[in-house]
């Protein structure tokens, strides 16, 4: 049965991306990202073989932790250039070679030919009109210049206790996708990136899924418990779980024993021509 949204979904989906940034929770919310993926990102973005002087792209940098490891890299020499519908956390970066900008790729421009690198992590995978969004970056780029692009996907593994016993599916988790596939999010976007490159005639297209296993009061499972509590009212009205069962569900991810995979994190990345 379809409902309306209530005055904290509305406020949600504000830009078209449920987890607006404008809210006090998004600084924690970006912390525990930073703590699980960051030493990832740099790993790649490292292989690159990024030097002084290059000129970046961060897409809806958010906290900023990865442009500020790119303005470090590049030195004074390089650019990077930082996007985000809401800056506010970039604009309080002190780097000299740190240009931010309030951006929407869906709807505004970048520049064409004028990158070395490109990079997002967990943002088209959330918005309508994503390939547009990837062809922009894509655009962007130098030739022989690289994007990297990190999403992920959350459907293909699922916790299953016939396989590791101390694995346990919380009814919230599948309430919690429910939502978020019906507001538009694709699910198995990064599953899917590698072939979006090809078919945009990148060149050295190569990916790579990283996965773990969250345990209970840990950035992931924090990260998660966050989520649920912001899209509490939608996962109530999803039919999935009773709020009882939901209110016994975060009390469980904050408990030690508490165990189950990771989304899987595809990372994929390829070169310009």
């Amino acid at each position: 049965m379809q409902t309306s949204l209530g005055k904290q979904d509305a406020t949600l989906i504000t830009g078209n991306y449920v987890f607006d940034n404008t809210e006090e929770y998004a600084k924690v919310r970006y912390h525990d990202m930073s703590a699980l993926y960051d030493a990832r990102t740099i790993l790649h973005l490292e292989q690159l073989g990024i030097e002084r002087g290059w000129s970046c792209l961060e897409v809806r940098g958010g906290s900023g932790s990865v442009a500020s490891w790119l303005c470090d890299r590049v030195g004074d020499q390089g650019r990077v250039l930082a996007t985000d519908i809401e800056p506010r956390f970039l604009q309080a970066l002190a780097h000299r070679n740190l240009q931010v900008r309030r951006h929407d790729i869906r709807l505004d421009g970048l520049p064409k030919s004028e990158f070395n690198v490109a990079h997002a992590r967990l943002v088209l995978m959330h918005l309508p009109g994503r390939e547009l969004a990837l062809q922009r970056m894509i655009e962007a780029l130098k030739p022989g210049g690289w994007i990297v692009v990190e999403e992920f996907d959350v459907l293909s593994i699922f916790p299953d206790s016939a396989v590791n016993t101390t694995e346990e599916q919380l009814k919230t988790i599948r309430a919690f996708y429910q939502v978020m596939t019906s507001r538009g999010i694709e699910m198995r976007y990064g599953r899917r990136l590698p072939q979006q490159l090809r078919e945009r005639g990148l060149a050295n297209v190569g990916a790579e899924g990283t996965m773990s296993i969250w345990r209970g009061s840990s950035p992931g499972t924090n990260m998660f418990k966050l989520s649920f509590e912001v899209l509490t009212d939608s996962i109530l009205r999803s039919g999935v779980i009773s709020e009882a069962e939901f209110e016994a569900d975060m009390k469980r991810l904050d408990q030690q024993d508490f165990q189950m995979p990771s989304p899987m994190m595809w990372t994929a990345l390829g070169a310009s021509s």
